[in-house]
């Protein structure tokens, strides 16, 4: 099974790496989730590099990754090094290949972006989910007058122009809203909050190689990249003008049934 994912997995970590103590804040976020429940078993859907999985292996908790991209599994396993013990499937998540009711949680970290429909991933969630289990989304969020949420929005707008009939797709919110209308319980987090220092072209480094974008064609994505390195310029007086921002992890905790 071929991923887009393949091709970016061996600059991912290093274009999009978390602090540590984010994973962990993440983690204990998770296990508070499901604390009635001795010892949990945890499916990461969309798992990828183990930006937040390898905190859980590291700490011993009987968690599967599953992904379908093998490459960034493959770097997972390599960020591990063989210290634990690494249970990684290589899989479509649309079509899990585990048995209903298998799972106390099944998590959902950044996964809607570059996913069509999020139908089949929630309702696969849903089926190998324990009764009484939890589904997590999440995601990185930055502030909407950072300098990663205003080149987003441009490098949208500049797509959006050359690629009227295939808009961005990030089926979250509704997969959100789904989510809430049949559960018992909803709640909303922020288990970790730090600071990075942004750039106009570190951005731009980014998005070059990202999964989603380099699925456009060629001549789109370097005329919409160069057009947005012009914008950031006058925006921001330089590509390598830095600013300090506040991100945060936010998440949504899907409970089913009672307790």
């Amino acid at each position: 099974m071929a991923s887009a994912y393949d091709k970016v997995a061996a600059g991912f970590e290093r274009q999009r790496a978390l602090p540590s103590e984010v994973a962990q804040s993440v983690r204990a976020a998770v296990l508070a989730a499901v604390g009635h429940i001795k010892a949990p078993r945890f499916l990461d859907l969309g798992a990828g590099s183990g930006r937040i999985g390898l905190s859980f292996v590291a700490a011993g908790d009987d968690y599967v990754a599953i992904d379908l991209s093998a490459r960034m599994l493959q770097v997972f396993a390599e960020k591990d090094a063989g210290r634990h013990r690494t249970q990684l499937v290589q899989a479509d998540g649309r079509a899990l290949p585990f048995a209903a009711s298998s799972f106390d949680a099944v998590l959902m970290i950044a996964v809607f972006g570059d996913v069509p429909d999020w139908r089949p991933l929630v309702a696969e969630a849903r089926r190998v989910l324990r009764p009484h289990g939890v589904v997590v989304i999440g995601r990185t969020a930055t502030p909407d007058d950072g300098i990663d949420e205003r080149m987003k929005e441009e490098l949208d707008r500049l797509l959006a122009k050359r690629l009227p009939h295939t808009p961005r797709k990030n089926g979250r919110k509704n997969a959100a809203q789904h989510l809430a209308a049949n559960a018992t319980a909803t709640t909303n987090l922020v288990p970790a909050r730090w600071s990075v220092k942004r750039s106009a072209r570190e951005f731009l480094e980014r998005h070059a190689d990202g999964a989603r974008f380099s699925r456009l064609p060629l001549g789109v994505r370097e005329e919409a990249l160069a057009e947005l390195a012009e914008w950031a310029k006058v925006q921001f007086g330089s590509l390598d003008a830095a600013s300090t921002e506040t991100h945060r992890f936010e998440m949504q905790v899907f409970r089913f049934g009672e307790g």
